[in-house]
Parts: structure tokens; C-alpha cells; sequence
């Protein structure tokens, strides 16, 4: 119960704070409306860094991406059977914090005709689609966060709590690199929890939930992960 709760609570204040800055970016009549990708990603590394503090006070750990939960199951630092209730978590507690920028955003909603910037809020996007070319972006992101997060962890690192702080900057060094073409959603859970919470929601001038893309931020990070999880086992 531990896990699952700091996993969902960790998760939805990571998607909370993470979302919630894209909402002031890009939907209409906001304070700070095209702030551009530099606060989106500086938002994002503020919110890894406020969500796994926390998680990690909770439980001992956070992992709060599905991506790295599975590449410590690889490595054999997570047992496969409490994987399940990572990813759980992990789901519902973005749609919870996706719920949240909602709440907080209505009125903002309602004044944005651009049923794309409204699901930018949710769910990521590709400037170019290229199916090859995204998910070897989200494939490069994900290996190079959970690469970097193994080596920042307990006990490799005697930070505690604070390697919330430097898996921050590696999430920040990440959107600056690599936000462009896909928005980096660099973990599973991060996209499919607030796009299945778009569809369910009742927007106006919804866009559609993009099933087709939506496989991309999921397998990316994924074999990233997985791709990371074996370098650092056998090396």
C-alpha cells in the first residue's frame, strides 16, 4: 500500500505541476501564455523534482515513469511481481493530476478554440509525424533518463530524498535536447493516463485523442528503458 500510494500521489503532483505549466503556455488568456518550451521544460524538471521528493518520503523510492519501473525489474532492482501495482499507480495518478490542470484550467479551456493546444495539456504531440523518426526521439530520451537514474540512486548516490534533485536536471537536460520533436514524454504513464482522461472529459472543440501516436510514447520509452536497463547490467 506504501508503494501504491506514493506512486500515485508522487505521479499525479508530477503530472499536476508537469501539465499545468504546459497549460499556462499554450492555452488563451492565461498569465503566462507562449512562455515557449524553455518554461515547459524547466515546469517539468521543477515537477520531478517536487514529486519524487515527496514519493520519496513516502515509500523509500519513486520511480512515478513506467519506463523506469520496468528497467529496475530488469535489472532486478524491483520485483516483477510489485511491477503491476507500480504501473497502476503510476496510471491513475496522472489522470488524477491531469484532473487537476483541468480544475484549475477551465475557464482557460473554454476560452481556447485550438482543440490541439487543449490536448497539448494532456498528452504529447510530434511537430513532424514520423513514426520511425519519434520513436527513435522518445527511444533516445528514455535511454539517456534511465541511464542517468541508475547511477543517481541509492546506493550508488547517498543523497536520500535530495536525488530528486539531480534526476531533475537530467530531466531538464532532456527537454532542452530532445523536447522538440515528440515533447518528450520520455515515460508511459505520463502520456496514456491524461490522454485517456482527455477522452473521457467533455471539451469543447475536442480534438481527437490520436490513438494512432499514442503507442509511440509508450513503446519508445519503453524499449529505451529496457535498452539502458541491459547496458548497465552487463557492463
Amino acid at each position: 500500500m506504501n508503494i501504491f500510494a506514493a506512486e500515485f500521489i508522487g505521479t499525479a503532483i508530477l503530472i499536476a505541476l508537469g501539465n499545468g505549466v504546459v497549460a499556462n503556455v499554450v492555452l488563451n488568456k492565461t498569465k503566462g501564455n507562449s512562455g515557449g518550451l524553455i518554461a515547459i521544460t524547466f515546469g517539468w524538471a521543477i515537477a520531478v523534482f517536487v514529486a519524487v521528493f515527496c514519493a520519496t518520503k513516502i515509500a523509500g523510492g519513486a520511480h512515478l515513469n513506467s519506463a523506469i519501473t520496468i528497467a529496475f525489474a530488469v535489472a532486478n532492482k524491483t520485483p516483477w511481481s510489485e511491477v503491476p501495482t507500480y504501473i497502476i499507480a503510476q496510471v491513475t495518478g496522472a489522470m488524477l493530476g491531469s484532473l487537476v490542470v483541468y480544475l484549475g484550467y477551465r475557464s482557460h479551456y473554454d476560452a481556447t478554440e485550438d482543440g490541439l493546444a487543449k490536448r497539448a495539456t494532456f498528452c504529447t504531440d510530434p511537430a513532424i509525424k514520423n513514426t520511425v523518426n519519434n520513436l527513435l526521439t522518445e527511444l533516445i530520451g528514455t535511454f539517456i533518463l534511465v541511464f542517468a537514474v541508475f547511477y543517481l540512486a541509492a546506493p550508488t548516490s547517498s543523497l536520500g530524498a535530495l536525488d530528486a534533485f539531480p534526476v531533475a536536471l537530467v530531466v531538464l537536460g532532456v527537454g532542452l535536447s530532445f523536447g522538440g520533436p515528440t515533447g518528450y514524454a520520455i515515460n508511459p504513464a505520463r502520456d496514456l493516463g491524461p490522454r485517456l482522461l482527455h477522452a473521457i472529459l467533455p471539451l469543447k472543440n475536442k480534438a481527437s485523442n490520436d490513438w494512432g501516436y499514442s503507442w509511440i510514447p509508450v513503446v519508445g520509452p519503453v524499449v529505451g528503458a529496457l535498452l539502458a536497463a541491459l547496458l548497465v547490467k552487463y557492463i
